[in-house]
């Protein structure tokens, strides 16, 4: 695989069914230093750069008389230029701006709040009612009885956020939501006294309750005696202490029946604090049904009615006290109710909270259209919202009406008419002209019979063992070359009507999502995980002063970059050369065009923020990164130099410039230049952002290639990274000696394994009684996690930003350290004087299960981490996860293979850590740094080799 295309993936996410700015990255013409180019039959063409040719001065650029853009003068790439402006038959206007140019954002004055929407914003903010945070994620009661929702308590403890929130304005009437200014703070608390009730609203109701009408609901239906339910029916509640999986549970009986038939049960919200008032002070309640749901399933709307009241005491009392607390606790419950009916789903009502925290936490990166569209989706039918969401979170994009069928969607007919008039999904009804891309998508929604019979109506040629592909592809060339426009009318008889997640709808709601999980690896499958007790994330509060992304056109940039990512990776698919050398070259072009912006503002302490991985230049920066290992791959090494120049020119401050800076210098000396390769190795080497292997990579190119006569000094470095690495020899039986394929031996039980497994079993029998693992980085960052969970999860501004985090957004930035500097180290002294141990068990004992970066709660058991921590001993320990506190990015890789330990009596102990090479391995300079460290901060470290056992003959 390519370098840098798993990071690019995972950027990108789930690829986006529509992207706007697809056919102008196609279409747009790229102002740029670099011409890549390819042949007609897209085979990649060798430019004057990759030919060895020195770069064009600015004056040998001219300007377009077409497009207005500048372009190189050379006769050949100023007729193509030409050619392809006048084909397009439209002459640009001096006021249109072309993609590259473009500013998507609003006016500064346009994101700006009064202060009386400010004040609006503050007061719904710090007023909001308890029930407000505990039911935030779930919004509204449960849907099903206190015997299934077992995992309901957990996901609503789970998102208590947004409880308290402090926004400071600055004393500003008109302050700018993008200045970056307002301050933010998330805790979670237990329900307070800040958000109770108004002590006026209390007296009233406490004085005398009796008579008090609560509406609330009827769930759990499908335990019902009764299936239908008459309008005005009377019922009553009966306690159920006995329920196994709610000690609360309430029972509404018919009243009207002489046996007393079951009706459900009332929401495990209310009973929990219901329950307490019916046994201890002996309330009893009636009520009646106050209307019938279609469905004899959903939740039925009721009005209960307090009967009587015993209190024993006065209202002095303690007694009372408690009571006024309960009775307080119903009211809230019951009034966040009314506006969130129990027959919601799951998805739905997480949908729902994705949508409304956006909206709420960025909405100056929103027009007041894209809002009113936004908010419209909650005043959809409860089918329309649940067939939404269906639809979305599928792959599509195209969907057969006639195969969509969901058990909670009564009315599927209705709710596609009610998405389609107000503009989220599109139908296929009687279309005759479609885009390429969309008919290929409605004809992978044929079987292959239909197929098959769409080719014999056409008569055209179908062999009967062809694939599904290759009948699609058939019928695609003959519609793109006119020979069978009636097409569309045949793939409608067949599927009749199709539908679609409308761009728009998509576009938002993608942008949604992406603001609200802050990464493309992240979506609403999140949290299903939580509800179903898969996933627990940790506990930590969210104190945000800062915007992410101060301008709507700066997320638009960053969206946009997003697009090109995503075409690069999918054309990667395709073998589509043309199309990955242009999102190469547009990638370039606009980290030029704003090469002198970033290198004005790029301070350390700016260019170094945890934030700046939001940016397009950042995003462009990784398109770039995987394009030169493409041109790499293709031996273009002047055009990968050209790139890599670039980068390092415009990010100065930037953990990656070690790698970028190895393949510059390696890429020079394959173009015949190991002067200029020396220099910029010797250059990297006073760069304080080359860390780690890449440094130990570089000074080991200077001692290579600075020899006599190149260079006559000595460099200051050639001890440290000389030293001798201890090493051990073992044999073993080979089961296979082919080259690149993975060594296999036979180990001392017989049974196949690899290099590790032999190491292990020689440890552990003829190398002196060693315990171990085979983990590599994998234990080293699972203890740094426990040892380090409070420093980890401690109270610092920005780092986390949403509830799905499993670690600090700047844990692999400098800031993760500076930021945290007092704390990291006086938790660190306390690991060096030997409570390494004990705070690895209280750790592991808190937050067993809980996800944390790095962390594996499954590959490693309590016991062979306390056997490690205390064979390491304290100093170690500090050292090791000091360097990866300091720089966790570059320390999280290439750690030794195995980590052995042995105990001499029952409280001391040593260890050892062994990288293992099989016969045809060798140190990577990540690793040998690695090796060097350790034996600075006193590890003993070791190389295993393991050759095959000599036979004899």
């Amino acid at each position: 695989m390519l370098t840098g295309r798993e990071s690019l993936s995972r950027l990108i996410g789930k690829r986006r069914r529509f992207l706007p700015s697809l056919q102008s990255v196609l279409s747009s013409p790229i102002q740029g230093s670099l011409n890549l180019s390819s042949d007609k039959n897209g085979s990649l063409a060798e430019t004057q750069c990759s030919k060895g040719k020195v770069e064009m001065s600015s004056s040998d650029w001219v300007t377009c008389p077409v497009c207005g853009n500048k372009v190189p003068g050379e006769d050949c790439i100023l007729n193509s230029h030409l050619d392809g402006c006048l084909s397009r038959r439209t002459k640009r206007k001096l006021t249109q701006l072309t993609l590259l140019q473009l500013n998507f954002g609003c006016s500064q004055s346009n994101v700006q709040v009064s202060s009386s929407e400010s004040e609006k914003l503050l007061t719904s903010d710090l007023y909001k009612s308890p029930c407000d945070s505990e039911e935030k994620a779930t919004c509204g009661f449960s849907k099903v009885s206190p015997s299934e929702g077992k995992s309901h308590d957990q996901w609503r403890r789970f998102l208590q956020t947004e409880s308290v929130k402090q926004i400071d304005m600055a004393g500003s009437t008109e302050n700018p939501i993008s200045d970056g200014r307002a301050k933010i703070m998330v805790d979670v608390p237990a329900l307070s006294a800040d958000n109770e009730e108004p002590r006026h609203l209390m007296d009233e109701t406490v004085d005398d309750i009796s008579g008090v009408p609560i509406d609330t609901f009827i769930v759990g239906r499908k335990f019902s005696d009764v299936k239908y339910l008459n309008l005005g029916a009377s019922i009553s509640l009966l306690r159920d202490p006995d329920n196994i999986n709610d000690s609360n549970a309430i029972k509404v009986l018919s009243a009207s029946s002489a046996c007393c038939k079951v009706l459900g049960y009332l929401p495990r919200e209310l009973a929990q604090y219901l329950s307490p008032l019916i046994e201890k002070y002996c309330l009893t309640f009636e009520g009646c049904v106050i209307a019938v749901p279609r469905s004899s399933l959903h939740a039925v709307p009721i009005q209960i009615v307090c009967q009587n009241m015993i209190l024993n005491g006065e209202k002095g009392c303690d007694n009372f006290e408690v009571f006024k607390h309960l009775w307080q606790k119903v009211l809230q419950v019951v009034e966040f109710a009314k506006n969130r009916p129990p027959n919601t789903t799951k998805y739905q009502e997480n949908f729902c909270l994705l949508l409304q925290e956006v909206l709420r936490s960025s909405p100056h990166l929103f027009t007041d259209d894209e809002k009113k569209f936004i908010e419209s989706f909650t005043s959809l039918s409860e089918d329309s919202r649940r067939l939404f969401v269906r639809l979305y979170t599928r792959k599509g994009p195209w969907f057969r009406l006639s195969t969509i069928m969901y058990p909670e969607v009564c009315n599927c007919q209705q709710a596609v008419k009610e998405l389609s008039a107000n503009g989220y999904i599109c139908l296929f009804e009687d279309i005759t002209e479609l885009p390429e891309d969309d008919m290929k998508n409605l004809l992978s929604l044929l079987t292959v019979s239909e197929l098959r019979d769409i080719l014999c109506t056409l008569k055209k040629k179908c062999n009967r063992g062809s694939r599904k592909q290759n009948l699609i592809a058939s019928l695609l060339s003959c519609y793109k070359g006119g020979s069978c426009p009636v097409l569309p009318h045949l793939i409608l008889e067949r599927t009749d009507i199709c539908t679609r997640i409308s761009s728009e709808a998509e576009s938002l709601f993608w942008r949604a999502e992406r603001l609200f999980f802050l990464n493309g690896e992240q979506d609403l499958s999140a949290f299903l995980l939580v509800d179903l007790g898969i996933v627990k994330y940790p506990t930590y509060n969210c104190i945000i002063s800062e915007q992410i992304f101060s301008s709507k056109s700066d997320l638009l940039a960053y969206e946009e970059a997003i697009g090109v990512a995503q075409i690069m990776d999918q054309s990667l698919d395709e073998n589509n050369f043309e199309l990955v050398l242009r999102c190469i070259m547009i990638a370039e072009s606009r980290i030029s065009s704003s090469s002198e912006k970033l290198i004005e503002t790029s301070t350390p302490e700016l260019m170094s923020t945890f934030l700046s991985c939001f940016s397009a230049s950042w995003v462009y920066s990784k398109v770039i990164l995987l394009g030169i290992s493409f041109l790499e791959r293709e031996q273009r090494y002047n055009d990968a130099i050209h790139l890599l120049r670039r980068l390092l020119n415009c990010f100065t401050c930037d953990r990656r410039r070690g790698y970028w800076t190895v393949r510059l210098s390696i890429d020079l000396e394959h173009m015949g230049c190991p002067n200029e390769s020396l220099s910029v190795a010797e250059t990297g080497l006073l760069d304080p952002w080359i860390r780690a292997g890449s440094r130990m990579a570089l000074q080991r190119r200077v001692l290579r290639l600075g020899k006599p006569p190149r260079r006559w000094k000595t460099p200051s470095f050639p001890e440290s990274i000389k030293r001798n690495i201890t090493e051990v020899h073992i044999q073993g039986r080979p089961l296979n000696c082919e080259a690149g394929r993975k060594s296999r031996f036979y180990g001392e039980d017989g049974e196949q394994c690899g290099v590790e497994q032999l190491a292990l079993q020689y440890y552990a029998t003829e190398g002196g009684g060693w315990q171990g693992v085979h983990t590599e980085s994998g234990i080293w960052l699972t203890i740094f996690g426990l040892l380090m969970w409070n420093v980890l999860f401690s109270d610092v501004p920005n780092v986390f930003r949403t509830r799905f985090q499993t670690g600090p957004l700047d844990l692999e930035t400098d800031h993760f350290y500076l930021a945290r500097m007092s704390l990291i180290e006086s938790h660190l002294q306390k690991i060096h004087d030997g409570l390494a141990e004990e705070i690895l068990i209280t750790s592991w004992e808190l937050h067993m299960g809980t996800a944390c970066r790095g962390v594996n709660w499954d590959r490693h058991s309590l016991s062979d981490l306390r056997a490690a921590v205390s064979c390491i001993g304290g100093p170690c320990l500090a050292s090791l996860c000091r360097h990866l506190a300091q720089d966790y990015r570059s320390w999280s890789s290439g750690m030794p293979d195995l980590l052995l330990w042995r105990f001499h009596g029952d409280y001391r102990g040593e260890a050892k850590l062994v990288e293992v090479k099989g016969p045809r391995d060798q140190l990577s300079e990540q690793q040998r740094a690695w090796l060097l460290l350790l034996m600075d901060c006193g590890f003993k470290a070791e190389v295993c080799k393991v050759s095959p056992a000599l036979t004899s003959t």
